[in-house]
């Protein structure tokens, strides 16, 4: 895997936070008294946080204006991020060799950049990096637009045969296949059943981080 230039996302990628996501509403509405019906993590996924709480103050009759509820979600999400948020097992030690070797890097999350600064700092990997860009900055999410690693690719100063993005999403991983960049895989179980695909399409592969160390090593 030779490379110039990295460009990273990072929750399920660089920070293992999906199961913070997935656990979040279900934490919060038994904080209120209730208790989550059905698959409420994917119900909910393409909402954005205001229809999420109109979503839990109707279904789940919460005696709270919507505002009270995005209020109290953020306040639990913030939390996470700058006390909670941890790497994934290997991140750093890869991070480092990549760094030693003179590989500049860049994350690119859908994340908003005050939770994505406080998780990087608070997992200790914020130094590893040139910057941060976000899917609000550039204009559109990734599974639409691979505008948001065309810009870190420039920030970087570096083109797309000396780049590769690290990605734990198969749409994202779609949208930089079809503008031509070169992409490694990276399993997170939350999506399992999206491996097979993501895989197959994959220019490289990471099943875990410290799992491509034992292999080197043997």
């Amino acid at each position: 895997m030779r490379l110039q230039s990295a460009i990273f996302d990072m929750d399920g990628t660089l920070l293992d936070t999906m199961p913070m996501w997935r656990n979040l509403l279900n934490d919060y509405l038994r904080s209120q008294g209730r208790m989550a019906k059905g698959n409420l993590w994917e119900e909910i996924r393409p909402l954005t946080l205001l229809d999420t709480a109109v979503y839990l103050r109707e279904v789940y009759k919460l005696n709270l204006s919507e505002e009270r509820i995005v209020a109290e979600i953020e306040q639990r999400i913030q939390a996470f991020y700058q006390t909670k948020a941890q790497a994934k097992p290997g991140v750093e030690k890869f991070l480092s060799l990549l760094k030693m070797e003179g590989v500049w890097m860049y994350v690119a999350t859908g994340t908003d950049r005050p939770l994505a600064q406080a998780g990087l700092k608070c997992a200790g990997l914020d130094e590893y990096f040139r910057g941060i860009i976000t899917c609000q900055e550039s204009g559109a999410g990734k599974d639409k637009s691979a505008d948001i690693f065309e810009r870190a690719m420039v920030r970087l100063r570096s083109n797309k045969r000396d780049t590769i993005i690290f990605e734990d999403s198969l749409p994202a991983i779609r949208t930089a296949k079809a503008a031509g960049f070169r992409v490694a895989g990276v399993y997170d179980a939350d999506a399992e059943a999206e491996q097979d695909e993501i895989r197959a399409i994959s220019d490289y592969y990471i099943r875990s981080f410290e799992e491509m160390f034992a292999a080197q090593a043997l």
